[in-house]
């Protein structure tokens, strides 16, 4: 898988890897790196997802409609990703992305199919996919979830991260969980808040 790297400033304490949306590639959340980890204290990662597809940029599946991601796209993505993730070098990573890169954040962390579960998950405007052979798996504990979206958002309607909400409580995790008058679009107040709730857990 093709990623940016942004070394830390020693000896790594672990890595941070933030996944792009829909269209985009991995330059899109590299700058976000500095922001949840101004100290340079873990490794950065900015992958780039495996798929080009219309109207351009790379895709981690193919959307049908909203909430409902393309099992056929979908699943060698997610696979990859588990993979590539399991690979990295370090016992303490943090997953996070925003839009599709949220849905990918959240379902690999989520799912059962990791060697080692992250230290921690920020989600940014995304949602828990539905679709078929992927559910929770609250066989082992969960990572604690930070999930950040905006009421005002067109692209995916805030009624999906309330219901991600929902069900990540009703398994058990832990989760912070915020709102704010925004378009499709990240918070800057909520992504400090997230820095600070995220070397809180580290």
């Amino acid at each position: 898988m093709i990623a940016l790297e942004r070394p830390a400033a020693a000896e790594a304490e672990g890595a941070l890897v933030l996944l792009h949306g829909r269209g985009a590639d991995e330059h899109d959340l590299f700058p976000l790196l500095d922001v949840l980890d101004p100290k340079r204290r873990l490794h950065g990662y900015a992958p780039r997802a495996p798929l080009a597809l219309p109207p351009g940029g790379a895709h981690w599946y193919v959307v049908p409609r909203v909430g409902h991601p393309d099992p056929d796209t979908f699943w060698p993505s997610y696979r990859a990703l588990v993979e590539w993730l399991d690979a990295l070098p370090y016992e303490r990573v943090v997953v996070g992305g925003f839009s599709m890169g949220c849905v990918m954040s959240l379902a690999t962390s989520l799912g059962g199919d990791l060697r080692r579960r992250p230290a921690a998950v920020c989600g940014f405007s995304g949602f828990l996919p539905v679709v078929q052979g992927w559910a929770i798996d609250d066989s082992r504990p969960l990572p604690p979830v930070a999930l950040g979206h905006g009421t005002a958002d067109p692209v995916i309607g805030i009624e999906f991260a309330r219901r991600a909400r929902d069900q990540i409580l009703a398994a058990g995790g832990e989760l912070l969980y915020r709102e704010y008058p925004l378009p499709h679009a990240l918070d800057q107040q909520f992504l400090i808040e997230v820095r600070e709730w995220l070397w809180a857990r580290l």
